[in-house]
């Protein structure tokens, strides 16, 4: 089986689709912030304020390089993920790569209360997440080899659709 790569604004569902998806392709569930917190034992926020983003987006991109060389599992990766070139073409190149897009209100719902985002540590996040959007969304268009909408959608339904396409693709 090929590797499935998620890819979406925070928020958009990629850790709880990811974690339902690989469940039905019986394959292993890999999350690219777990990971990364599991090699440097230390969370996110702690690793942005530290080393800043620029030093994230250094570990992250080492660690997608690391991930996309396995085989046969599904990845959800961090939200930024795709402002790096070498990222996106490494999740394009070497898996099927699924965006999960949601709206803004969407996302303002789902991390309202969710301190472990550093981006979202500010007094307008809604403009933040606007602002994150209007620049992430044409390159997660860019590599996606399928969009699924999540608003006003449940995981297991967009588990289905994605299982669908997978199994088109794969046929076709």
């Amino acid at each position: 089986m090929r590797n499935v790569f998620l890819v979406g604004p925070m928020g958009a569902g990629k850790s709880t689709i990811g974690r339902l998806l690989a469940k039905e392709l019986r394959v292993p569930f890999k999350d690219s912030d777990r990971e990364i917190e599991a090699r440097t034992g230390a969370d996110i926020p702690w690793i942005f304020d530290v080393e800043g983003e620029e030093g994230f987006r250094q570990r992250e991109e080492a660690m997608i390089a690391e991930l996309v060389a396995e085989q046969g599992i599904v990845l959800a990766t961090g939200g930024g993920v795709v402002m790096r070139i070498a990222n996106r073409q490494a999740l394009q190149n070497n898996g099927f790569v699924v965006y999960l897009c949601t709206s803004v209100d969407q996302q303002l719902q789902r991390t309202a209360k969710d301190r472990q985002r550093p981006l979202l540590q500010t007094a307008d996040p809604e403009q933040v997440l606007r602002d994150l959007m209007a620049k992430r969304d044409p390159l997660y268009r860019e590599i996606a080899d399928m969009v699924v909408e999540t608003d006003q959608r449940g995981p297991k339904g967009v588990v289905s659709a994605i299982v669908r396409q997978l199994e088109d693709v794969d046929c076709g």
